[in-house]
């Protein structure tokens, strides 16, 4: 029987790996798609304009607040100012149709009539925006519009932007719109619209399963993309990159090269005091590369009271640093 312990059960720390030469981006981050842990990066912290990819968290913002339906597409809407789905004033359009057309086309006019629908107004729904920035940790980020066209104001980094994909990638409705490659809209008057995903790489790379485009004049061309291989899952964000469809690919193949999904504990029964037990259901596994394998910690959170049978937590940390936590069965 395997043993842990409700403490830390060791802890070596190493000089961090030698940064790799940057991508041409501006700024870039890798992450981890099932921790959210940051990998690699090259300004990753660094508060830039992020143009469309701000539609990430507009979308997963519309999603979660359960605003669904037809949406009758007002005047400031159909009017917005740069990429467009065509929307016509006063027309009505299915919610569903509207997410399709703001992650696959990049459609403002469709930000902003999902936003005013669901937020009651564009000032109201920014705030929601906000606010859940504020709830899921991305304290590097402000909103100031549903779209990412330039305000001064309107700001993240390259690791805020990679940890909007992977917060919005964890709910199935926005996964299910973020991963299509096409979508065709059939309207009631025979309105009928075909639109296919403006991130090339999810139509030429076997790897990828969702992204997102985004550009401005200021912003430069912005880029984030979910790569998932033989298990491994990792999100590259490129701010201000001009051939960002290279740089994601080479990141991409580096990171697989070397990291290792590394089962940190095996399912099964665990000792975890004198007369408690734990039972792990599923193994526990991370993104690692050689040289962190010993930088991993666990701790074992045991329920006060006297339950024969009770629901604990296992957490993994690197560095110190928690990173993943699962259920663990406790028997006492």
């Amino acid at each position: 029987m395997r043993r842990a312990f409700a403490v830390v059960l060791f802890l070596v720390v190493l000089f961090a790996a030698t940064p790799k030469e940057a991508a041409s981006g501006q700024a870039w981050a890798v992450i981890d798609a099932e921790t959210g842990r940051l990998l690699q990066g090259h300004n990753e912290n660094a508060r830039l304009p992020i143009a469309s990819l701000t539609k990430i968290w507009t979308a997963f913002t519309i999603v979660e607040s359960g605003a669904s339906g037809d949406i009758t597409i007002s005047p400031e809407a159909a009017s917005a100012e740069g990429s467009s789905i065509y929307t016509v004033q006063g027309a009505k359009m299915p919610s569903e149709a509207l997410l399709h057309g703001l992650m696959l086309r990049s459609g403002n006019d469709a930000a902003y009539a999902l936003a005013e629908h669901a937020g009651g107004s564009l000032e109201g729904f920014v705030d929601m925006m906000n606010e859940k920035a504020l709830y899921f940790g991305l304290k590097d980020t402000k909103f100031m519009n549903p779209s990412g066209l330039h305000h001064e104001e309107h700001l993240s980094t390259a690791y805020d932007t990679a940890k909007m994909l992977y917060f919005a990638m964890q709910n199935d409705e926005f996964k299910k719109i973020a991963s299509s490659k096409s979508y065709i809209y059939k309207g009631k008057d025979g309105d009928v619209r075909s639109w296919s995903n403006k991130h090339r790489l999810i139509h030429t790379n076997p790897d990828v399963v969702a992204g997102k485009t985004g550009f401005t004049k200021v912003a430069g061309r912005t880029l984030a993309t979910y790569f998932e291989r033989d298990g491994k899952k990792i999100i590259i964000v490129t701010l201000n990159d001009g051939d960002d469809w290279k740089d994601h690919t080479d990141l991409a193949n580096q990171t697989f090269k070397d990291y290792d999904l590394v089962t940190v504990a095996k399912k099964g029964k665990y000792s975890i005091l004198p007369g408690v037990e734990g039972q792990l259901d599923e193994p526990i596994k991370v993104l690692l590369s050689p040289d962190e394998k010993e930088r991993i910690t666990h701790f074992v959170r045991i329920p006060r009271g006297k339950e024969k049978i009770s629901t604990g937590s296992w957490t993994v940390s690197f560095d110190n640093q928690p990173i993943i936590t699962t259920d663990i069965t406790i028997h006492q």
